[in-house]
């Protein structure tokens, strides 16, 4: 299978997050086997916090019962940076992307994934950049997208996320990536309005396969 290929999966709904990280953990399994190749997996997660290695309960500044009353769930992952929030209203996207195949490290995937998110927000209408050693992407009103990332053998999983219009009041259960909640926005909160879902996702794969010249495979 040529390293340009990418196969999309789009999975419809709200995903709970235990259930797209067993995905992820046996594709990445599958991927350093060679018997699949590389991989997108676009979802929306139901309203749930995850802490990275970098991260501890402390960050969170909810209490387990308010959290419980909100239908937030907690994770602890096996992903870089400290603690994020995923809910309705996002573009999640785990890449299963074969760094060694395609001779690139860590930090240029990650620059590759900044620049993927730059590029769908630019046709989303807002202006968005990087910034050294704060991973993920800004605009003039704060935080727009975020990244944390795990190498297995070479193997990346978990991924990014973008904000479309999220409930941003859920930012400030957390300290988000040791960040404040006030930094952190949306589509919806720069330009006053977010497209619809499909449409967005439809310009992500877009960005995507053209930051990392790869073809889509397919789309489910």
């Amino acid at each position: 299978m040529s390293n340009n290929h990418l196969r999309l999966i789009i999975l419809e709904g709200e995903v709970l997050y235990e259930e797209a990280h067993t995905l992820q953990r046996g594709m990445v399994s599958s991927r350093i086997a060679d018997e699949i190749p590389d991989t997108l997996i676009l979802l929306e997660h139901p309203p749930v916090i995850t802490i990275g290695n970098s991260g501890s309960e402390q960050d969170i500044k909810a209490k387990p019962r308010e959290l419980a009353k909100l239908g937030i769930s907690v994770h602890k992952v096996e992903r870089g940076g400290r603690v994020t929030y995923h809910g309705p209203g996002q573009i999640v996207g785990y890449p299963i992307f074969d760094l060694l195949a395609h001779k690139i490290g860590v930090e240029a995937f990650v620059r590759k994934l900044e620049d993927t998110m730059i590029r769908a927000a630019k046709q989303m209408g807002v202006e968005a950049i990087a910034k050294k050693g704060a991973p993920g992407i800004y605009c003039e009103k704060g935080k727009i997208g975020a990244i944390g990332v795990r190498v297995t053998r070479g193997v990346t999983f978990h991924g990014f996320s973008f904000n479309l219009n999220p409930n941003l009041d859920h930012y400030k259960l957390i300290d988000p990536c040791g960040g404040n909640a006030s930094e952190i926005t949306s589509v919806q909160a720069v330009v006053g309005s977010a497209p619809p879902l499909r449409e967005a996702r439809k310009i992500f794969v877009d960005a995507f396969c053209a930051v990392f010249n790869m073809t889509p495979l397919e789309s489910k």
